[in-house]
C-alpha cells in the first residue's frame, strides 16, 4: 500500500505543541520519501528561533519562505493516533526530528466541512512539490499558527552539504585561505589619494566593508574535492544570507511538480495560486531599542536616510545584501549623479552668462525698442488684429537665456559628457567586477520559463494527437508568428495614439488661442501666448503620466504573447518595448515643438488650415525655443515630482495602510492571535513584492534623454536631474531597505541591454542638438546675417532682416481683421516672420534668395556639427581605456597566484607519493633481508610489512 504524508498542523491549544499531522491518500499515487516536514518543540520557541529567522531548534537558519493560502475552519478538532509496529517509544524520542515515512502513521478526523475540489489540488501540489525539495536535500518546517488569518508559511534550511553541491554547480566563486597584498600607488600618486582620503572622510559611509582595502582574499570556484582550499572555520559564515537564498531559489526553480497537467516549477506554481508567496527574509528589524545589530539596520542608519544624502554609498554593503544586479544599478546610479554635477555646473555658467548678456543683445534690443513702430500680421483669422512687435518684449529678452552663443559650447560640452560618462561606468564596472570576484563570470543560459514549457508542451501534445513522430519540440518563429503580428500592430497602435493626442492638444491651442482673441479685455489678449502655452504643456504632462503607466501594462502583456524562452530574453523584450512607447509617448510633444511648431503655416493670404477653420500654430517673434524651454521643463520637473512624490512614495504608503486596516479588522475578530508577536516572516509577507529593477532603470534612462537630447535649449537640465537624484537615492534605498521583500540575489558583471540604450541616446544626442541649435534657434541666422548681409558688421537690423513684408489688401476674403484700427491708426503693411519677396517684387510673396543662403547654412551646420562632435566622442573613447591599469595587474596577479597554489599542491602530492615509495622500498628490502633468518612462526611478519603502505 502507498503511503503519502499530509502536513496540516494542530491548533496550539493542545498543550502548545505544534504537531504535524499526517494521513494516507491512496488515490493520488504519490509516495514521499523519508524526510518531510519538521517538527520542533520548544518551551519558548520565539525566542528560541528569533522570531522566524531559524527553525524552531534555533539552530538551522531560515534560508526561504514559501507562502500558501488554506481554509482555516473555526470548528472543534479532534486528534487520533494510531501508532503501527509498536513504535510508540521510538515516536516519542523523536520528537524534534522528520517525521520518518515507515511505521507511523498519525490521523487527524475533523469536523470540518468539505474542502472544494480546487482547493484540494492546491493542496496536493503544494504536498508533491514540498517533497521533491525535500528529496533534493532541504529542509522544511510548516508553520500555520500565526498572526495572519489563513495564511501558511513553509520554512526552507539548506544544510551544508546541499549548499556545498550547489555552490559547485553554480561556479560560485568563493574566497580561498590564500591572501595577498593588493597593489598600492607609490610617490607622489600615494600622497595624492591621502589627501583626497582625508579630504573625503566626512563624506564616507561608516561600514566596514567600504574602507580601503590593502589585502584581499585570492577567489576560486568552489569545489567539494577541493575545500581545503577554502577557509571553513566558520561555516555558519561562510556562505552569508544572499548566497544561501540564491541557492535556494535555484534549487526552487528545477524542481518541479509533475501531477499537473505539465510539469510546474516555482513560477507556475505561483502563477496558479498554489503558492502566493516565496521570499528571502531580511535580516531583522531596522528600527526599535533592542534591534540587534545587523546589515539592514546598518543599511537603513548608512545608506537609506535623507540625513546621509551627502555621502557616498556603500556598494560593497549593497551588493552583500540584495545582490550584484542590485548593487550595480545603484552603483551606475550614483556614476550618473556624480558626472552631473560638473554638468550642472557648467549649465549654470551657460545660463548665467545669458543673464548677464541679455542687456547686450542687440537683437532684443530691437524688439523692445518702441521707436521701431514695427507692426505685425494678425495671428489669427479675423478676431485677431495687428500688435506692435514691441509687445513681445518679454519673451525676446527670455530667449535669449537660453539661446546664446554659449548653448553651442554646451551642447558638444555635454556630448563629449555623454561619451565621457559612458567609458567611466565602463571603468568603474570593471573595478566592480573585481571587487566582486565576477571577472570571468558568464551569465549561463538560464532554466525555461514555465509559460515557455506549458506552450512547448501543447504543441507536442497537438502533434502526438496527429500521430506524428516529433523530436524534442521547441517554439519556432511560425508559432510566435500571431504574436509578432500582434506586437507590431500593437505598437503602431499605441504610437498613433501619442500623435492623435498630442493632434488633439494642437487643436486646443488654436482654438483657445483664437477664443481668448476674441476677449475684450487687454490684459486678456495679452496673455494669450502664455496662457495657452502653459495649458496645453500641464495637459501634455498629466497624459504622458497616464499613458507611462499604461504602455508599460501593454508592453509586458505584448511580451507575454511572445512566450520568450528564459527570463533575460524575457526582460530584454520588454526592455525594449516599454522604452520605445515611453520614449515616444514623452518626446513627442518636444519633438512637436522643437521642429514642427511654425515650420508649415504658410503665409498671410495663404495659410495653411487644419480642418479649413483653424490656422496653424506660429512660433513666437523670439522664436520657438522658449516655448521648447517651457516645454522641456514642466515635462521633465512634473514627472520627476509627481511620479517620485505619488507613484514611488504615495502609492506603497496607501497601499501598506490598507494593508494595516485588513489586518486590524482581522485582529478584532481575533484577540487571540493579536497578542501574539509576529514572526519575521509574517512581517516580511506584509511588505510589498520587488517587482524588478526595469521601472527604476526606465526612469532614469528617460531623465537621461531630457539631460542630454534637447540640452542645448535647457541648460538647466542637468542641474534638476542632479537635485533629483539625490533624493532619489535615498528614495530607492529607503524603498528596497524598509518597503519591499527582500528580492532574491541575481548575479551580474554589467546593466546588461541598459548600457547600449544609453549609448544610442548619446548619439541620438548629437544629431537632434545639431537639427535644435541650426533650425530651432536663432543661432544659424544671426551668423549669416553678421558675416553676409551686415553693413557695419554688427547685428544692428537683424529682425529687419527677418521680417517679410505684406500688403493687407491681399488678405483672402473673410481673413482680414474685424477691428483694422485697433491700434489707432490704418495699416497698409505689416510684418510676418519669414524669408519672402515683398509685395512690390515682381515674384511677390515668393521664397528668397536669403532663405536658400540660411537653409545651405544650416544644414552645413549639421553636417560640420555631427562629424566633428562624434569625432570627439569616439576620440574619448578610444583614448581612455575600458579596463584601469591597475585592476588588469591585479587579474593578471591573481591568475598566477592561483597556479603557484595548485602547483604547490600538486608538488606536495608528488612528495608525499615519492616518500610513501621510499618507505615501501626501504621496508620491502628490509622484510627480504631478515627473512630466511626468521622462523617459519614468525612468518606472519613479512605479510604485515608489505601491507604497510596499504594501511598508510
Amino acid at each position: 500500500m502507498r503511503v503519502n504524508k499530509k502536513y496540516s498542523c494542530l491548533p496550539a491549544e493542545e498543550k502548545g505543541i505544534h504537531i504535524i499531522n499526517i494521513r494516507a491518500i491512496e488515490d493520488i499515487g504519490y509516495d514521499q520519501h523519508e524526510s518531510t516536514l519538521l517538527n520542533s518543540l520548544s518551551k519558548n520557541p520565539d525566542a528560541d528561533c528569533k522570531y522566524g529567522l531559524y527553525f524552531r531548534d534555533g539552530k538551522r537558519k531560515v534560508d526561504y519562505i514559501l507562502v500558501y493560502h488554506y481554509k482555516k475552519s473555526s470548528a472543534g478538532r479532534t486528534l487520533t493516533r494510531r501508532v503501527h509496529h509498536n513504535d510508540s517509544s521510538a515516536r516519542s524520542t523523536k520528537q524534534d526530528q522528520p517525521l520518518p515515512g515507515k511505521g507511523v502513521h498519525l490521523e487527524m478526523r475533523e469536523s470540518e466541512p468539505h474542502v472544494d475540489y480546487h482547493e484540494d489540488d492546491k493542496r496536493f501540489h503544494r504536498e508533491e512539490y514540498e517533497g521533491n525539495l525535500v528529496e533534493a536535500g532541504l529542509e522544511l518546517e510548516r508553520d500555520e499558527d500565526t498572526k495572519i488569518h489563513g495564511v501558511g508559511f513553509v520554512k526552507i534550511h539548506a544544510p551544508w552539504h546541499v549548499l556545498c553541491r550547489e555552490a559547485e554547480f553554480l561556479k560560485l566563486k568563493m574566497p580561498t585561505k590564500k591572501m595577498y597584498q593588493i597593489n598600492q600607488t607609490h610617490g607622489l600618486l600615494k600622497k595624492i589619494n591621502s589627501v583626497i582620503q582625508k579630504i573625503t572622510e566626512p563624506i564616507q559611509p561608516k561600514v566596514a566593508e567600504h574602507k580601503p582595502q590593502t589585502v584581499k582574499r585570492l577567489s576560486y570556484p568552489f569545489s567539494r574535492e577541493k575545500q581545503h582550499l577554502f577557509d571553513l572555520s566558520d561555516r555558519d559564515s561562510f556562505f552569508d544570507s544572499k548566497t544561501r537564498s540564491t541557492i535556494v531559489y535555484e534549487i526552487l526553480k528545477r524542481t518541479t511538480c509533475t501531477k499537473a497537467k505539465y510539469s510546474m516549477g516555482i513560477t507556475s506554481l505561483l502563477a496558479n495560486g498554489v503558492y502566493s508567496a516565496a521570499y528571502p527574509l531580511h535580516d531583522g528589524d531596522y528600527e526599535g531599542e533592542n534591534v540587534e545589530p545587523n546589515d539592514r539596520k546598518l543599511l537603513c542608519e548608512e545608506w537609506a536616510s535623507y540625513g546621509v544624502f551627502y555621502k557616498y554609498q556603500p556598494i560593497d554593503l549593497v551588493r552583500k545584501y540584495f545582490g550584484e544586479k542590485i548593487g550595480l544599478y545603484f552603483a551606475w546610479l550614483g556614476v550618473y549623479t556624480q558626472m552631473l554635477i560638473p554638468a550642472s555646473i557648467v549649465g549654470i555658467i551657460v545660463f548665467l552668462y545669458g543673464c548677464a548678456t541679455v542687456d547686450e543683445n542687440i537683437p532684443s534690443m530691437e524688439m523692445c525698442d518702441q521707436r521701431n513702430n514695427i507692426t505685425m500680421c494678425p495671428l489669427c483669422d479675423r478676431t485677431c488684429s495687428y500688435w506692435k512687435m514691441s509687445s513681445a518684449c518679454a519673451t525676446a529678452r527670455a530667449s535669449h537665456l537660453f539661446d546664446n552663443p554659449a548653448t553651442v559650447f554646451f551642447s558638444v560640452f555635454m556630448a563629449l559628457w555623454a561619451a565621457t560618462f559612458m567609458e567611466h561606468w565602463k571603468r568603474k564596472q570593471m573595478r566592480l567586477n573585481y571587487r566582486w570576484d565576477l571577472t570571468g563570470f558568464e551569465e549561463e543560459e538560464d532554466h525555461p520559463r514555465a509559460e515557455y514549457e506549458a506552450k512547448v508542451l501543447e504543441k507536442s501534445l497537438r502533434k502526438e494527437h496527429k500521430h506524428k513522430e516529433t523530436d524534442k519540440e521547441k517554439l519556432t518563429w511560425k508559432d510566435r508568428f500571431p504574436a509578432y503580428l500582434t506586437n507590431f500592430v500593437g505598437i503602431l497602435f499605441m504610437v498613433g495614439l501619442t500623435f492623435a493626442i498630442v493632434f488633439g492638444v494642437i487643436i486646443y491651442r488654436i482654438s483657445t488661442a483664437a477664443a481668448l482673441a476674441i476677449s475684450s479685455t487687454p490684459s486678456g489678449r495679452s496673455s494669450v501666448r502664455v496662457t495657452v502655452t502653459a495649458t496645453a504643456v500641464i495637459i501634455n504632462l498629466v497624459v504622458i503620466i497616464i499613458l507611462d503607466e499604461v504602455y508599460g501594462c501593454i508592453a509586458r502583456w505584448l511580451t507575454q504573447i511572445e512566450v520568450p524562452k528564459t527570463d533575460k530574453n524575457f526582460e530584454e523584450r520588454l526592455i525594449f518595448k516599454a522604452f520605445l512607447l515611453k520614449f515616444v509617448n514623452a518626446y513627442t510633444p518636444i519633438f512637436y515643438v522643437a521642429f514642427f511648431k511654425g515650420r508649415f503655416v504658410g503665409r498671410p493670404g495663404d495659410y495653411v488650415y487644419i480642418f479649413h477653420s483653424f490656422r496653424m500654430e506660429e512660433c513666437a517673434p523670439g522664436g520657438c525655443l522658449m516655448e521648447l524651454c517651457i516645454q522641456l521643463s514642466i515635462i521633465m520637473l512634473g514627472k520627476q515630482l509627481i511620479q517620485n512624490n505619488l507613484f514611488e512614495i504615495g502609492i506603497p504608503k496607501m497601499k501598506k495602510f490598507i494593508r494595516y486596516m485588513k489586518l486590524k479588522r482581522r485582529r478584532s475578530l481575533d484577540h487571540e492571535e493579536h497578542m501574539k508577536k509576529k514572526q519575521r516572516y509574517e512581517v516580511d509577507y506584509n511588505l510589498e513584492p520587488f517587482a524588478g529593477l526595469t521601472p527604476e532603470y526606465m526612469e532614469m534612462i528617460i531623465q537621461f534623454g531630457f539631460v542630454t537630447l534637447f540640452v542645448a535649449s535647457f541648460p538647466l537640465a542637468p542641474l534638476f536631474a542632479l537635485l533629483n537624484n539625490i533624493i532619489e537615492i535615498r528614495l530607492d534605498a529607503k524603498k528596497f531597505v524598509t518597503e519591499l521583500r527582500r528580492p532574491v540575489a541575481v548575479r551580474a558583471k554589467d546593466i546588461g541591454i541598459w548600457y547600449n540604450i544609453l549609448r544610442g541616446i548619446g548619439k541620438l544626442a548629437v544629431i537632434i542638438n545639431a537639427f535644435v541649435i541650426s533650425f530651432t534657434s536663432d543661432f544659424i541666422p544671426r551668423l549669416v546675417y553678421l558675416y553676409m548681409y551686415s553693413e557695419n558688421g554688427t547685428m544692428h537690423g537683424f529682425v529687419n532682416h527677418t521680417l517679410s513684408s505684406f500688403n493687407v489688401s491681399d488678405f483672402q476674403a473673410g481673413t482680414a481683421p474685424n477691428d483694422p484700427m485697433d491700434l489707432g491708426y490704418e495699416v497698409q503693411i505689416c510684418r510676418y516672420k519669414d524669408y519672402r519677396e515683398p509685395p512690390w517684387s515682381e515674384n511677390k510673396y515668393d521664397i528668397s534668395k536669403d532663405f536658400w543662403a540660411v537653409l545651405a547654412a544650416r544644414l552645413a551646420f549639421v553636417i560640420v556639427f555631427q562629424n566633428l562632435v562624434m569625432f570627439m566622442s569616439d576620440f574619448v573613447d578610444w583614448i581612455i581605456p575600458d579596463i584601469p591599469k591597475d585592476i588588469s595587474q591585479q587579474i593578471h596577479k591573481e591568475k598566477v597566484l592561483m597556479v603557484e597554489v595548485f602547483m604547490r599542491e600538486e608538488q606536495g602530492k608528488l612528495q608525499m607519493l615519492e616518500t610513501w615509495k621510499d618507505k615501501d622500498k626501504k621496508k620491502g628490502e628490509n622484510c627480504n633481508n631478515h627473512s630466511p633468518r626468521l622462523p617459519r612462526s614468525h612468518s606472519g611478519s613479512l605479510s604485515s610489512c608489505h601491507s604497510y603502505p596499504l594501511d598508510v
